[in-house]
C-alpha cells in the first residue's frame, strides 16, 4: 500500500475535522471503527491468522428528526444506538473469527436447532443477554451503592439538612467508583480480556495517529498514547461523578432506598446527556481545564487498555482505514480482494497436498 493511501491530505482544517471524527470498540481478536458515514470491523481470524473485514453504512434516527441532534438529547440517542451497535458488533465479530464447528461434531439436537430456529434462537438469546446485562449493571451501580450508602449513613453519620444530602450522595458516588474499579480490575484478570484490552489500546493509538495526520504505519501508531479522552471508560467514569451532582440537586429530599434507586434510573438520561457533551468537548479540545477534568477517566484506562503487539496494531489500522473510505479510497475493496486471493491460494495448496494421497488410494484399490 502506498504512502498516499496510508496518509490522508494533511492540513490545518483537515486535522481539526479529524479530531473526534472516528470512534471505536475493541472486541475478541478485533476492532470496530465508526466514522461519520461507515462502520467497519477488522478481525484476526483464528483459523488462518488473516485479517477479515466487513463494512456497512451508518444510519441514525437523529438524521430523520433534527430535535434529536440537540445538546443533551443527542447524548441519550447516541448512548442507545451505541449500545445496540456494541451488541451487533460483538456478534458479527465472533462470526468473523472462523470458529465454526465441524458439522459432524454437532449433536443431533444442535443440528435440529440450527436448521429450524437458528437465527430466531440467536436473537432471543441476544435479547435475554442484553436484559440480564442491564439488570446486572443496575444492581451493581445503582441499587447496591444506594443500599450500602444508606446503611453507612444511618449507622455511622448523624447529619441533617443540606449537609446530610451532600454527604449521602458523596458516599454513594465513592461506592460506585470503588465498585467500578473492582469490576474492571477483576475482568482484567481473565486472559481473554487482557487480549481485548490490548486491542483497546491499539484502537486508541490508531485514532491518535490518524488525528495527528500521520502516516498510518505500525511504527507511527506505536509512538502514540493508549489513553484517549473520548474513550467509553472515561465516559462511564464521568457519568459516575456527574451522578453525585445530579443526586445532590434532585434527590435531596428522598431517603428510601428503592425510591432513590428508581429516581436515579429516571435521571439517567440527564446524566448521560451531560456526560456525552463533556466527552464530546474533551475529545475536540486540549487545554489545562479539560486535561484536569479528564484525568480520572484517563487513569481508569490503565486498567482497560494494554500496550498492543504489532499484529494487533495492524488490525486497528485496517479497521480505521476501512471505516474512512473518503480518506483511504479503495482500501476496503483491496482488503476483500487480497483475502479472496489468499483463500483461493490456500485452497489450491490444500488440493495439491491431497491429490497424491487420493491418487495412491485409488491405485491401491
Amino acid at each position: 500500500m502506498s504512502k498516499n493511501k496510508n496518509k490522508p491530505e494533511n492540513n490545518v482544517c483537515g486535522l481539526s475535522e479529524r479530531r473526534g471524527a472516528v470512534g471505536g470498540q475493541a472486541i475478541v481478536e478485533g476492532i470496530m471503527m465508526r466514522g461519520k458515514k461507515h462502520t467497519a470491523i477488522a478481525v484476526r481470524r483464528m483459523d488462518n491468522k488473516k485479517i477479515s473485514v466487513s463494512r456497512k453504512g451508518n444510519s441514525s434516527i437523529a438524521d430523520k428528526c433534527k430535535i434529536l441532534k440537540w445538546p443533551l438529547i443527542r447524548g441519550v440517542v447516541n448512548f442507545i444506538e451505541s449500545m445496540k451497535l456494541s451488541f451487533t458488533t460483538i456478534a458479527e465479530g465472533t462470526d468473523m473469527l472462523g470458529l465454526d464447528a465441524a458439522e459432524e461434531e454437532q449433536s443431533k439436537l444442535d443440528k435440529w436447532l440450527d436448521e429450524h430456529c437458528g437465527k430466531w434462537l440467536i436473537g432471543v438469546i441476544s435479547v435475554i443477554s442484553m436484559i440480564l446485562g442491564v439488570l446486572l449493571a443496575g444492581a451493581l451501580f445503582i441499587f447496591l451503592p444506594t443500599f450500602i450508602g444508606d446503611l453507612v449513613f444511618d449507622n455511622l453519620l448523624t447529619l441533617d439538612g443540606a449537609a446530610a444530602n451532600i454527604w449521602r450522595n458523596i458516599i454513594e458516588g465513592v461506592l460506585k467508583v470503588i465498585i467500578f474499579i473492582v469490576y474492571i480490575w477483576l475482568t482484567a484478570l481473565i486472559p481473554d480480556m487482557k487480549r481485548v484490552y490490548m486491542y483497546h489500546g491499539a484502537e486508541h493509538k490508531s485514532i491518535f495517529c490518524y488525528e495527528a495526520g500521520e502516516e498510518l504505519t505500525v511504527e507511527n501508531v506505536k509512538k502514540h498514547s493508549r489513553f484517549h479522552p473520548r474513550c467509553g471508560t472515561s465516559f462511564m467514569f464521568s457519568m459516575i461523578i456527574l451522578s453525585i451532582a445530579v443526586g445532590i440537586i434532585f434527590l435531596w429530599a428522598v431517603e428510601t432506598v428503592w425510591l432513590r434507586s428508581l429516581l436515579k434510573i429516571a435521571l439517567l438520561p440527564l446524566t448521560v446527556g451531560i456526560g456525552y457533551e463533556f466527552i464530546r468537548y474533551a475529545g475536540r479540545h486540549d487545554n489545562l481545564f479539560i486535561r484536569i477534568l479528564a484525568k480520572p477517566g484517563l487513569w481508569m484506562q490503565n486498567l482497560t487498555t494494554r500496550e498492543p503487539s504489532d499484529d494487533i496494531i495492524e488490525v486497528g489500522i485496517t479497521a480505521l482505514k476501512c471505516a474512512l473510505p473518503d480518506d483511504f479510497p479503495g482500501f476496503y475493496e483491496q482488503c476483500l480482494e487480497d483475502l479472496k486471493e489468499k483463500e483461493e491460494a490456500a485452497d489450491d495448496e490444500n488440493g495439491k497436498d491431497e491429490t497424491p494421497e487420493s491418487e495412491e488410494t485409488e491405485v491401491d484399490a
